[in-house]
């Protein structure tokens, strides 16, 4: 069965994989637009958090949105309370009414703050601490 932790082991195979800010452009981040079904995108600076996780999801075989928004996550796996090493986690950004968001995997959680392994977090991929305050949802992926 593919789980959590795998998805965090394949994740970790891109840890420091960054955006190129200006001219140039990182393949393997295209790559993740592409394995996302979005091979028409052509440069890094486009949010790519979403592409990140399906591309991760997808290469393990996985329910995956191919949706570049990251609240599209909140639409695959089974809904959880309380997050495990490995699931998915949707922030709200902007507003929590609106569309914008960020996606990740879960490290670790402790009390308000949350580890997240994801792209596109500093431009790269990498593991952030965030405040639990900004989630919209968690997702258990198992297949």
């Amino acid at each position: 069965m593919i789980n959590g932790p795998t998805l965090i082991l394949r994740a970790l195979r891109y840890y420091g994989q960054k955006a190129v800010i200006g001219q140039g452009t990182n393949e393997q981040i295209l790559n993740f637009f592409k394995a996302s079904g979005h091979p028409e995108i052509t440069e890094d600076e486009i949010p790519w958090c979403s592409a990140f996780i399906n591309a991760i999801v997808i290469g393990c075989g996985g329910p995956a949105t191919k949706a570049l928004n990251a609240r599209s996550w909140l639409k695959v796996g089974t809904v959880i309370e309380k997050p495990d090493f490995g699931d998915i986690v949707v922030f709200w950004r902007g507003t929590k009414e609106g569309w914008q968001g960020h996606v990740g995997l879960v490290v670790r959680l402790e009390g308000i703050r949350l580890w997240v392994l994801g792209g596109n977090q500093d431009n790269m991929v990498e593991i952030k601490e965030f405040n639990t305050e900004n989630v919209l949802g968690y997702r258990r992926l198992e297949w």
